[in-house]
């Protein structure tokens, strides 16, 4: 780890294709296709990676995102209204070379979306973004779904693909998930019903999250899920349940750059490298994990400083240490790098660029 500069985040190959290979299996035991959502890693490597896997497209959250993993899948899903001509052009762009799909909302949005595709002779497919309780975006009720989704089938330019739910609110233990993914099926269920009663299906029906992934058989209505973070894991998801340390690919390595104040030593990781979001599911944990020094904890971050409390350490880091942080939540994580380390199943370390590194449109 010393013949690079800190901090510096490194992905370790081995842990990635166990955790793509295990939601391969299962999706595949339980008849789901896989459409990983890669705003985690928001690179064309791990896409090519989770394609090769068995994934029938890729998921992303912007545009730019859509351009970069439409050159490793055919099928790509934009999970983020779009309903601004800088948006939709770009779109439809892409329309005329594979298949684009888009979470819509809205009959603004459907109406941005055929208007470009009919002043670019493209079809956009559509799935009909319904609210199942995480309160961000999507229609409320089914009757609102079925007036948007008979608009989308009765609009030129525009193909009815299906419905798009995300249960992002469902934060539950595992085996405590049972009654929140219930109330799921039975919206989706009643949603589907009303649809058939007007003549329209839904193809797609797709959902998911990582913290549910493993849990998706409960929702007998989806016919595919978007979960990310599974890919890497983090400590949101290790304090969740939903995985162990062993699952978490990456590390951020940092160095111990300060022990002058007592009781506490500084890395040279602060906000710029880890972010300032707390652990949802242990708010108190801290910043990450340090993995060599467990009683420590990641107390205060600013820019470029990263404050450890080692009062109940029963060892002392000494400053020029490299220590290895799992972040609490890796996919801004990534964002905040130009470039990562990748420890092949060999241990050799190679950089690549984060394609889609700063996004935003």
């Amino acid at each position: 780890m010393d013949s690079f500069a800190t901090p510096a985040l490194v992905i370790d190959a081995k842990t990635v294709f166990r955790n793509i290979e295990r939601l391969a299996t299962y999706a595949a035991d339980h008849d789901l296709d896989v459409r990983p959502h890669t705003k985690t890693h928001k690179s064309r490597q791990m896409g090519a990676l989770q394609m090769s896997a068995g994934a029938i497209g890729l998921t992303a959250a912007k545009v730019g995102e859509v351009e970069l993993m439409a050159e490793v899948a055919d099928d790509v899903l934009l999970a983020y209204p779009a309903v601004d001509p800088a948006r939709t052009t770009r779109l439809v762009q892409l329309a005329a070379h594979g298949t684009i799909r888009v979470a819509v909302d809205s009959k603004h949005g459907a109406k941005a979306l055929a208007d470009a595709a009919n002043r670019h002779s493209a079809t956009i497919g559509i799935l009909v973004d319904l609210d199942v309780g995480m309160g961000r975006t999507g229609l409320q009720t089914s009757s609102e779904a079925l007036k948007l989704a008979q608009y989308v089938d009765a609009t030129s330019g525009l193909r009815l693909d299906g419905l798009f739910c995300y249960p992002g609110h469902i934060a539950s233990p595992p085996g405590e998930q049972e009654a929140e993914l219930l109330a799921v099926s039975d919206k989706l269920a009643e949603t589907l019903k009303l649809w058939s009663d007007h003549g329209l299906q839904a193809r797609i029906v797709s959902g998911g999250s990582t913290p549910t992934a493993f849990q998706s058989h409960q929702v007998p209505e989806y016919t595919e899920i978007r979960p990310g973070t599974y890919i890497y894991n983090d400590m949101n998801m290790v304090h969740g349940g939903y995985c162990s340390l062993d699952d978490c690919a990456v590390r951020v390595v940092c160095t111990v750059v300060s022990a002058a104040v007592p009781g506490q030593v500084v890395i040279d990781a602060g906000t710029k490298t880890l972010t300032s979001d707390p652990c949802g599911p242990a708010p108190k944990s801290g910043y990450g994990y340090i993995v060599e020094y467990p009683q420590a904890r990641i107390s205060r971050l600013t820019e470029e400083h990263g404050q450890v409390d080692i009062r109940s350490c029963p060892r002392t880091p000494q400053i020029g240490e490299r220590v290895t942080v799992i972040p609490n939540h890796v996919c801004p994580c990534v964002n905040l790098q130009d470039t990562v380390w990748w420890r092949d199943e060999e241990g050799r370390l190679e950089s690549f660029k984060i394609d889609a590194r700063g996004l935003l449109s």
